[in-house]
């Protein structure tokens, strides 16, 4: 078993989340036990996830979607939010909760994670949101054309991929990744001359205006560009503290948003 805080204090600095003007708190979002031996992790602490972390007996959850949002506002805990927050503090389970820190780390985030299964090298800080970045750019290692990098991304993210391009028999070598829902990112990967942007989510008007600039932009899911960060974090924690003998899970869960 290992001390609650020694986790927090390590992933609070090691993600950098003083750095990060978020849409809410980065770490601890509940409090529970201070000995832990078990590890759930999830995309999101949906009343799902929470369930299967009680049901692996889990003393700590960590998940890059939290429960509290700025834009929430102040929210009384009764009803759906109830049914999540509620659980978490009857079973005395920490809630640790890593939004844009871990979209944006440059070895282990959810940008990297999914560059890093693309094949992707020379990876570089990407995005911009009140001066930190929320993503990676990068090379691909050899050119590829818009339809066969489409394929390759839906088989990385086993998800649909929307793709927006003014000639898909064209040929990318660099991408700049934001993850989740940065639908107008791909204008900073313009700016940046870039050939191609990935993200989760596409909205009609930047399908028509990243065709039109002459963008080939790709979205590939909210939850599926989402869901290599938390487990390559997952990973880095067990090689860190192996000699703990901790039992690690992650919670996929099924979203096709």
């Amino acid at each position: 078993m290992i001390n609650r805080d020694e986790i927090v204090n390590y992933l609070n600095t090691y993600l950098d989340i003083k750095n990060f003007n978020d849409y809410g708190p980065n770490g601890i979002h509940i409090e529970g036990k201070e000995k832990v031996k078990t590890i759930a992790f999830a995309v999101s602490a949906t009343r799902y996830s929470i369930e299967k972390a009680i049901e692996l007996k889990a003393d700590m959850m960590i998940v890059h979607h939290g429960l509290f949002w700025n834009f929430h506002g102040v929210r009384p805990i009764k009803g759906s939010f109830g049914k999540r927050v509620k659980p978490l503090i009857q079973n005395d389970i920490t809630l640790l909760g890593y939004h844009l820190p871990l979209d944006a780390h440059i070895e282990i985030g959810n940008a990297a994670s999914v560059a890093k299964r693309l094949g992707m090298e020379k990876l570089l800080p990407f995005g911009d949101h009140k001066g930190s970045p929320t993503g990676v750019k990068g090379i691909l290692k050899k050119k590829i054309k818009v339809d066969e990098f489409a394929e390759k991304l839906g088989k990385v993210l086993d998800h649909h991929v929307l793709i927006s391009s003014f000639d898909k028999t064209a040929e990318i070598e660099s991408v700049g990744i934001i993850t989740g829902g940065a639908n107008s990112g791909w204008i900073q990967a313009k700016e940046d001359g870039l050939d191609a942007y990935i993200t989760g989510e596409m909205s009609e008007h930047d399908w028509h205006e990243a065709k039109e600039s002459e963008m080939h932009f790709f979205a590939g899911g909210h939850n599926a560009t989402e869901k290599f960060g938390v487990q390559d974090l997952m990973k880095h924690l067990y090689e860190k503290y192996k000699q703990e003998n901790l039992d690690l899970y992650f919670i996929p869960e099924d979203n096709p948003a």
